[in-house]
């Protein structure tokens, strides 16, 4: 005989196998969408809040009320922080474009300013001389001895007219000195042209007085408010003649740059000015200013 009918035991076992499996599964997709959507939600509002903290009323006195919002309740503002470190790069910013203009504008007004150490510049003038040997002679030496301490004797027979290689530009020639018009630095120059030549007219004892051995010596001074002139420039050799020579010709050479101020007076002095050949194209004496 056959058993009743009716399901077996282990058709039951599987239908609730499949019915758990199911139900899981539902459990599981149910689970899902539901934290999806709060995930979601959740991002949305701290999106917005985040935006929130960089736009509208929210950064409109951010920079007033960086000092008040320090002392707000930090936990309850989730901004304060996104706020707090925008405000401090704000403050930064001002105060270096602040110190960079203030040191722009001292900059333009220190090179505007002229330096106390150092007189106003007026407009440069072209200034130079050049003197030559004048042969006129006066009643009066081209030579004077000079009154204060300098040594030897002041050339001051020059030629300062337009006459042959002479000129003055900008510049005045009171007794043989050369006046600075302008502060500066010039370049000072002077030759000397030493001559003896033996003439039987003359002195016996003046002739053997020349053909000594001499000390030729070319001097340039400057003379300013101190009451004694101030040695520039010397040039010096020794010569000394033959009796079986005709003649003798020296001359002596020297420049050099110096600076000069307004009002100083520059001359050539020499020694043994009785044999000082004041030829134009060899004694001469000049200056120019280069800066």
């Amino acid at each position: 005989m056959l058993p009743a009918g009716g399901p077996s035991p282990a058709h039951t076992c599987g239908a609730v196998l499949v019915a758990a499996v199911l139900l899981q599964s539902v459990c599981v997709a149910v689970t899902y969408i539901y934290f999806t959507n709060e995930l979601k939600q959740l991002r949305d509002t701290y999106s917005k809040s985040g935006t929130a903290c960089l736009t509208g009323e929210e950064l409109g006195d951010l920079n007033q009320n960086l000092d008040e919002m320090e002392s707000k309740d930090r936990v309850a503002d989730p901004c304060w922080q996104v706020k707090w470190h925008l405000g401090k790069l704000i403050k930064k910013m001002m105060s270096r474009i602040l110190q960079e203009n203030m040191s722009a504008i001292n900059g333009d007004r220190t090179q505007a300013l002229p330096r106390r150490d150092e007189p106003p510049q007026g407009p440069t003038l072209r200034i130079a001389a050049h003197l030559t040997g004048s042969s006129k002679r006066s009643s009066t030496s081209p030579y004077n001895y000079l009154s204060h301490k300098g040594i030897g004797q002041k050339i001051h027979s020059w030629e300062s007219s337009r006459r042959g290689h002479s000129f003055l530009y900008n510049v005045e020639l009171w007794n043989g000195e050369l006046v600075v018009p302008q502060t500066g630095f010039y370049y000072i120059y002077s030759q000397t042209y030493f001559r003896f030549r033996e003439n039987e007219n003359e002195d016996s004892g003046l002739l053997e007085r020349i053909r000594n051995p001499k000390q030729l010596v070319q001097y340039i001074y400057k003379l300013t408010n101190y009451p004694d002139p101030i040695l520039l420039m010397k040039s010096a050799r020794t010569s000394c003649w033959s009796k079986k020579a005709e003649y003798g010709l020296y001359s002596i050479y020297q420049g050099g740059v110096f600076q000069l101020k307004r009002e100083d007076r520059i001359f050539v002095s020499v020694s043994n000015s009785d044999i000082v050949d004041m030829d134009k194209e060899a004694s001469f004496f000049g200056a120019f200013m280069i800066g």
